[in-house]
């Protein structure tokens, strides 16, 4: 994996976190709808930004179970989403101006074409604490994100956790539904 940001972004428990986030049987299922799907249709309208994301950080990616504003694009290489900043922290991430961030400097989201400036996520966090993925805005403008703006976007991510907990109780229906289709 090629890291972008210059700075450590595998956190120690990260064998850990990839194996509980796998325990979800999540990744690689189909996107765009349901309740994924609209908590990131909410944060676009709520922010009023043009994408946002449910993402999960895998080992060597991170995937989007939900994407309002990237449509076709389902993951990115981690050493390239600045969700694989996200997932370090308790805390939301904030970069209201990406330019100005040292790390992001050599990150082609930012320096390249796609003209990334502003980003702002709320860590994915399960009962046993692990941050297994991220619920991130997105803007190609600056914009000022205040403390009320985090907290609104946590409420968010907590939506979709516990939307992940059922979903984890549902896996055996779900694999029975597949295996019917098979």
């Amino acid at each position: 994996m090629n890291n972008t940001f210059g700075i450590p972004i595998i956190p120690d428990n990260d064998a850990t976190r990839v194996q509980k986030l796998h325990e979800y049987q999540i990744l690689d299922t189909p996107v765009g709808e349901g309740p994924f799907q609209h908590v990131a249709s909410l944060a676009t309208h709520l922010f009023k930004v043009p994408i946002a994301l449910v993402s999960l950080v895998d080992k060597q990616r991170v995937w989007f179970k939900a994407n309002v504003g990237l449509e076709g694009v389902n993951e990115v290489d981690r050493g390239t989403s600045l969700c694989s900043l996200a997932v370090l922290s308790h805390e939301p991430t904030v970069f209201e101006n990406a330019v100005e961030e040292p790390c992001l400097l050599a990150n082609p989201l930012v320096a390249g074409e796609f003209g990334l400036r502003f980003y702002a996520a709320a860590p994915l966090t399960n009962p046993e604490g692990l941050n297994l993925g991220a619920v991130c805005i997105v803007d190609k403008i600056p914009r000022k994100f205040s403390i009320a703006d985090q907290k609104i976007l946590e409420h968010l991510a907590a939506v979709v956790m516990k939307e992940l907990e059922l979903w984890k109780l549902t896996i055996p229906a779900q694999q029975k539904a597949v295996n019917a289709n098979v």
